[in-house]
C-alpha cells in the first residue's frame, strides 16, 4: 500500500451558451462551416475594439451564485499575454483580479468542496492537427468560457469524476452550456501532487481533457508515474501535459522551469462593470429547481433511487414531473410511468415529452387510475399513442378502442372458476408448489379478459379459489 497521499485540484472551462460572442457580435456557432463565423475583432485586427455581451455576463453570474459564491460587484478584464499560433490578438481577455465569483463550494453527496474562483474569459480558436501542418478554425475564437476552478482538495480519482459529474450536471440544468465534453463545451485540466506528509509536492498540470472517465486515468496515471519517480530518487519538475487515451498515459508538452508570466495589465477597451444588488436579486430568483434540491423533493415522495437518476438525467421528463409536485398523485407511479412506456414512446418518436398532447388532466386521471388497479399496464400501452398524440380524453379513446373495464367482481370470479376448470392439471401443478402454474392461471385469466380486469381483484380472487372449498369444481 502506497504511503503517498494524492492531492488534485481541478479546472474546468465551460463554453457558455449565447446567440453571440463574449467581445464581438459574431454568431456563437462553432458547428457552422469553418472560419464563417468570426469577425475583425476575433481575429485581433488593429482599430476593432470588444464589446462586451451582457448576456454571457448574466449567465456567468448565474453559475457563481449557483456555486454559492461571493459575487464581484465591481470587475474589470485583464489581458492574459502570450503568443500561441491559436490567439491572433497574441493576448486573451480574461478576468485574473476581479473573477466574477469567488469563494465557493459544491456539494457533492452530502460533501462540500471548496471552490476557488470563477471567472469570464474567451476561448481560442481551435487548432486541428494533421501530418504536415496545422489548421486554424476561428469559428471558436472569442466563444463565452467561464472557467471554474476548484482549491485542491481531492484525493482520489473517484472524488474529481463525481464532482465533474455533479458540476456537469447543475450547469447542465441551469442552461449555462450543453456541456458535451466529447465536442469540447467542457473541458477539464488537473493538477496531481503526492506527498507523505502534510506539504503539498510538486504538482503536474494535465490540459483539456475531454472526458469524465479520462480525468479519472490520468489522474490514476499521474499519482503513479511521480511515486515511481520519487521512489527512484528522480525529483518531480513543473509541467504541463496532455492526456493520451488511446495508451491511457500523460505526455510532456512543457516544463514550467521559470513559471508563465503573462504580464496581466488591465483590458484598457473595456469599461469596468457594476453589478447591482437589485440584478444579483434578479438573478437568484431565475435559478431554476437545481438537481439536488429535485433529488430530495423526489426522495420524500417515495421515488426510488435509482428511478431519481433517471429521470434527473432527462431533464424534460423531471420538469414535467416536477410540474406536478403540488398535486395528490402517486409519484411512484407517476415515475415508473414517465421513465417505461411514456420514455420508450419518446425515444422512438425523437420528441419531447412538452410537444405531446398529455396535459396535466389527463395524466392526473391516468396515474390515479393505475393507482385504483382501474387500468392495466395491458390497456395502457394500446392506449398511451392515442394519449399523447391526440386532445382526447382517456374515456374518450377507451370508449373508441372498444375497450370495457371489467369492475363487475362477480363476473370475473365467474371466469375464472371456468378457467380452473378447463386447466384442471394446471390447478393440480399449484398444489403440488408449482409456481408457475400460478403465473399461467393469471396469464390466462388476462388473455380471457383482455386485460381489462383489476390486476389485483382478479390475483386475490384467483388465490381465494385455490386454497378455497374445491366444491365449484365440475
Amino acid at each position: 500500500m502506497s504511503n503517498y497521499k494524492p492531492t488534485i485540484g481541478i479546472e474546468v472551462h465551460l463554453e457558455l451558451t449565447s446567440n453571440t460572442k463574449v467581445f464581438s457580435g459574431a454568431i456563437n456557432n462553432y458547428h457552422g462551416l469553418a472560419n464563417t463565423q468570426v469577425s475583425n475583432v476575433d481575429l485581433g485586427y488593429p482599430g476593432s475594439l470588444p464589446t462586451i455581451n451582457n448576456g454571457v455576463i448574466n449567465t456567468a453570474l448565474k453559475a457563481a451564485l449557483a456555486l454559492n459564491m461571493n459575487i464581484n460587484k465591481e470587475m474589470y478584464f485583464d489581458r492574459k499575454n502570450y503568443y500561441y499560433p491559436d490567439l491572433p490578438k497574441g493576448y486573451q481577455i480574461t478576468q485574473m483580479r476581479t473573477p466574477i465569483g469567488y469563494e465557493g463550494y459544491l456539494m457533492v453527496d452530502n460533501k462540500k468542496y471548496e471552490i476557488e474562483r470563477i471567472h469570464i474569459e474567451e476561448d481560442t480558436c481551435k487548432s486541428i492537427h494533421n501530418e504536415k501542418e496545422t489548421l486554424l478554425n476561428y469559428n471558436r475564437s472569442g466563444v463565452p468560457l467561464v472557467e471554474i476552478v476548484s482549491k485542491p482538495v481531492f484525493h482520489s480519482d473517484k472524488e474529481a469524476m463525481r464532482y465533474l459529474e455533479v458540476l456537469r450536471e447543475l450547469m447542465f440544468y441551469l442552461g449555462i452550456s450543453d456541456c458535451k465534453m466529447e465536442e469540447g463545451s467542457m473541458r477539464a485540466d488537473v493538477n496531481v501532487s503526492i506527498s507523505k506528509t502534510e506539504t503539498l509536492g510538486t504538482r503536474t498540470e494535465t490540459k483539456n481533457i475531454s472526458s469524465i472517465r479520462d480525468v479519472g486515468s490520468a489522474i490514476l496515471y499521474e499519482i503513479a508515474r511521480q511515486e515511481e519517480m520519487l521512489e527512484s530518487g528522480q525529483i518531480i519538475e513543473e509541467e504541463t501535459r496532455k492526456f493520451d487515451s488511446l495508451t491511457g498515459t500523460t505526455i510532456l508538452m512543457r516544463k514550467k522551469e521559470t513559471g508563465n508570466d503573462y504580464r496581466y495589465i488591465p483590458e484598457p477597451d473595456i469599461p469596468c462593470l457594476y453589478l447591482s444588488d437589485e440584478q444579483i436579486d434578479k438573478t437568484k430568483k431565475e435559478l431554476v429547481l437545481l438537481p439536488n434540491e429535485r433529488r430530495e423533493i423526489y426522495r420524500k415522495h417515495n421515488i426510488l433511487d435509482i428511478n431519481i437518476e433517471k429521470i434527473l438525467a432527462n431533464k424534460p421528463i423531471s420538469d414535467y414531473l416536477n410540474s406536478y409536485i403540488d398535486t395528490n398523485i402517486d409519484f411512484k407511479i407517476a415515475s415508473n410511468l414517465l421513465l417505461g412506456d411514456i420514455s420508450a414512446y419518446l425515444n422512438k418518436t425523437n420528441i419531447s415529452i412538452w410537444q405531446t398532447k398529455l396535459n396535466k388532466e389527463k395524466f392526473i386521471t391516468l396515474v390515479t387510475m393505475l393507482e385504483e388497479n382501474k387500468l392495466t399496464s395491458k390497456i395502457v400501452k394500446d392506449i398511451l399513442s392515442d394519449l399523447l398524440e391526440r386532445e382526447k380524453s382517456i374515456e374518450e379513446v377507451l370508449k373508441e378502442k372498444n375497450i370495457t373495464l371489467m369492475d363487475n367482481d362477480e363476473e370475473l370470479e365467474k371466469i375464472i372458476k371456468n378457467i380452473l376448470n378447463n386447466y384442471k392439471e394446471v390447478v393440480l401443478d399449484y398444489q403440488n408448489g408449482k409456481d408457475n402454474a400460478f403465473k399461467f392461471l393469471m396469464g390466462m385469466i388476462m388473455k380471457e379478459t383482455k386485460g381489462s380486469c383489476n390486476p389485483k381483484v382478479a390475483t386475490d380472487t384467483l388465490l381465494k379459489l385455490l386454497k378455497g372449498n374445491e366444491d365449484w369444481l365440475f
